[in-house]
C-alpha cells in the first residue's frame, strides 16, 4: 500500500481513537529521555494538531520539574524548518499551516526530538504527512550532533510494513498508550 493511502486510513482511525482524550505517562517519557541524556538538555516537541498526541503537558513538566529547554519548529522554504527556543509560558503566532509557532528569535538544535506520527512500525520507522520536514531536519542536525528521536503514537496507529526511501530517516523509540518500541 501506498503512503498516501496509508495516511489516510491510519489519520481516520486517529481521529476516532483521539476522541477519547488518552493521556500518557510523563514519568514513562522522562525515564526513556534519562536513559539517554541528561536533564540540562534542549527538547524539541511539537505543537499537536489534527488530532495528534497532545505532548503539551509533558512538555511543561520536562519545563518546569525537569529544568529542560523547550523549543518548536518553525516552517521554512523548500519544506524545510528549524526548532527555535519556546518557554510554556511564551506565546505563539500560527503558521501558513494554522500550526502554532514560536517567534524566531533563537535558534536552537534540540537533544531530543518529539516526532509528530501518522503510523509506524516495528522497526521504527514513521509515516508522518507527506512533507518530508522531520526526515530533512533529522538529516542536516544529524551531522551536527546525536539527537535522541521519539515517536509518540497510539498503538493503533502502527502498520506492518512502513513503504521507506532513502530520505526516510528512523525514530529510535516510538511510546504508545500501551507499550515502547526501541
Amino acid at each position: 500500500m501506498i503512503k498516501s493511502k496509508i495516511r489516510k486510513k491510519i489519520l481516520y482511525i486517529r481521529k476516532k481513537k483521539n476522541n477519547k482524550n488518552i493521556k500518557f505517562s510523563f514519568s514513562k517519557i522522562l525515564k526513556e529521555i534519562k536513559k539517554k541524556i541528561s536533564s540540562k538538555k534542549i527538547v524539541g516537541g511539537y505543537y499537536p494538531v489534527n488530532y495528534e498526541i497532545d505532548i503539551l503537558e509533558i512538555l511543561d513538566n520536562l519545563e518546569k520539574k525537569i529544568g529542560m529547554q523547550l523549543s518548536l519548529p518553525v516552517i521554512k522554504k523548500n519544506n524545510e524548518m528549524d526548532f527555535y527556543s519556546w518557554s510554556t509560558k511564551n506565546l505563539l503566532k500560527l503558521n501558513k499551516y494554522g500550526i502554532p509557532e514560536p517567534e524566531k528569535i533563537k535558534k536552537v538544535f534540540p537533544d531530543v526530538i518529539f516526532v509528530p506520527v501518522v503510523a509506524f512500525d516495528n522497526r521504527l520507522y514513521r509515516i508522518g504527512y507527506g512533507g518530508g520536514y522531520y526526515d530533512r531536519y533529522i538529516g542536516k542536525v544529524s551531522y551536527k550532533k546525536k539527537i535522541l528521536k521519539i515517536g509518540i503514537a497510539h498503538s493503533c496507529q502502527k502498520i506492518n510494513k512502513v513503504p521507506t526511501n532513502k530520505y526516510d530517516k528512523k525514530l529510535d523509540i516510538i511510546i504508545t498508550e500501551k507499550y515502547i518500541l526501541k
